[in-house]
Order: structure tokens, then C-alpha cells, then sequence
């Protein structure tokens, strides 16, 4: 490990202290960083935010049943009998 040259070897010191200020000044931001985005997270409407990602819909009404034949548990099957061979090897 003696032999590895650090990174910062080109450095100047007045870069290596320009550099020190910054790792700073994000510490001390951090906390307030932190406490900013709790806030946010908490006055998010989670509806507005579905339906910006989503689209526009009825976020506040339960989804439709969904069709009667979907493929999901064939899907399982196939998965379930996949299973079976891989533990039979």
C-alpha cells in the first residue's frame, strides 16, 4: 500500500484547501439537506404526484376488477413445473 500514489498528489495546496472547503460546506448542508427533503416527503400529495406520473384518472375511486383470464396463472405453472425439473437435475 505504500507504493500507491494518491490521487491528489498533483494537488496544489491551495487546491487540496479549496477542496476541504467543499467536502465542509456539504456537512454542514447536509443536516438541513435532510430535514428539506423530510418536509417535502411529507407535504406530497400522493394522488397529484400518481397522476402526474400516471396520467389522468380517478386516483381517489379503487381500480376496476381485473379481466377474467390475464395469463398470470399459467405463468405460474409454467414457473412451478420449471422449478420442478431444475431440482430434479
Amino acid at each position: 500500500m505504500k507504493d500507491e500514489v494518491s490521487a491528489l498528489s498533483s494537488w496544489t495546496p491551495e487546491q487540496i484547501a479549496a477542496g476541504e472547503r467543499w467536502v465542509e460546506t456539504w456537512r454542514l448542508a447536509s443536516d438541513d439537506l435532510d430535514r428539506i427533503h423530510r418536509k417535502e416527503l411529507r407535504e406530497l400529495d400522493t394522488y397529484r404526484t400518481i397522476a402526474l406520473l400516471c396520467g389522468p384518472a380517478d386516483y381517489t375511486r379503487p381500480p376496476r376488477a381485473p379481466e377474467p383470464w390475464s395469463g398470470l396463472i399459467e405463468q405460474q405453472e409454467l414457473f412451478m413445473r420449471a422449478r420442478t425439473r431444475e431440482r430434479a437435475r
